[in-house]
């Protein structure tokens, strides 16, 4: 059981993450991760979201038929991007104010539905918990990754504001990484969320190659010496 866990766990975070390797979920990924800290609440959002649809489409799967399993699948998403949406607006309200309508559009985002009907539909109630989590954290690294870079290099702070958005808890978290910096305007706007995106994507798969590389040559067996 644990190694399903720790499989699952290095799929989701690394080998198979949403951003990175599925290329999924892009609209809230372009449009939110102009600061790290936006980058942040959006992925905890989805993450709850992915956690508890995981769970009770597992817990349920056996009872609902085929014919009938998306049309039910999108409900419970919808249900439940509801509940998120409701309880940003009311706790974390100038969050919901920045994300706005890119969480109700959590709906639409096909990595939640995916893992719906890819993994809880398949698999009992806890690896499916496991996999909603843990898919939902690499989500939240990706946009948190690329919203980090894009702030520093853009105005040279890092979770701006986090106290404002995420509550006073997170105060803790803001950053002047440049001083005196006047920022790169650029790295703000729409173009440089698909540059720091495709740069991160390629480095990736560069790590992801020399991964590979190294194990291929771990794995063949050294040449035996010739016998004079």
């Amino acid at each position: 059981m644990s190694n399903q866990y720790a499989r699952i766990s290095r799929e989701s975070l690394w080998d198979n993450n949403i951003v990175f390797a599925q290329i999924l979920g892009m609209c809230p990924t372009m449009a939110v991760t102009s600061s790290a800290t936006n980058g942040l609440g959006m992925g905890l959002a989805t993450t709850a979201v992915l956690l508890a649809s995981n769970m009770i489409i597992s817990a349920i799967r056996n009872i609902v038929s085929e014919e009938v399993r998306i049309p039910v699948y999108i409900v419970i998403i919808a249900t439940l991007v509801t509940l998120v949406d409701v309880s940003i607006n009311a706790w974390a309200h100038d969050l919901y104010k920045v994300l706005g309508l890119y969480i109700a559009l959590i709906v639409a985002n096909c990595a939640v539905l995916g893992r719906a009907e890819a993994f809880a539909a398949k698999n009992p109630v806890l690896p499916s918990g496991m996999d909603g989590l843990m898919m939902g954290l690499g989500f939240t690294f990706a946009l948190t990754t690329i919203g980090a870079v894009r702030e520093i290099i853009g105005a040279g702070t890092l979770f701006a504001d986090a106290h404002l958005l995420l509550g006073q808890a997170f105060s803790f978290m803001e950053l002047k990484i440049i001083p005196d910096y006047k920022g790169f305007l650029l790295m703000i706007l729409p173009p440089g969320g698909f540059l720091v995106l495709g740069f991160l994507i390629a480095a990736k798969r560069v790590i992801d190659r020399n991964r590979a590389q190294r194990a291929v040559v771990a794995a063949t067996p050294a040449a035996e010496p010739v016998a004079s």
